[in-house]
């Protein structure tokens, strides 16, 4: 008779199934990591919603962040660059957000 394992935890599992299941695209690798590169006041306002050719459309809550952002794009732009390489955008566009929708 042999003996019985303990159960493994399904946390490693359930990762490495997302990471698969993941698109594997600009967008997607963007937006998985949106929030930990701009931090959390500014994920909180804001969201990458399109990507065409290397520029991203961001969507954000009102004028204010959306003017604010603009401001900010060169250095969005360069921690996005440290963190996704390649697959980083070339440039950012920033929308307010349409509720009526």
């Amino acid at each position: 008779m042999t003996r019985r394992r303990a159960p493994r935890p399904a946390a490693n599992a359930l990762r490495a199934a997302l990471d698969r299941a993941a698109p594997k695209t600009p967008l997607a690798a963007l937006q998985a990591t949106w929030a930990e590169t701009v931090g959390e006041q500014i994920a909180a306002v804001s969201s990458p919603v399109s990507e065409r050719g290397g520029e991203v459309l961001v969507s954000c809550t009102d004028s204010v962040w959306a003017q604010e952002l603009d401001l900010m794009q060169d250095q969005l732009l360069r921690r996005l660059g440290e963190r996704l390489g390649e697959q980083a955008p070339r440039s950012l566009r920033f929308r307010v957000k349409d509720d009526r929708n």
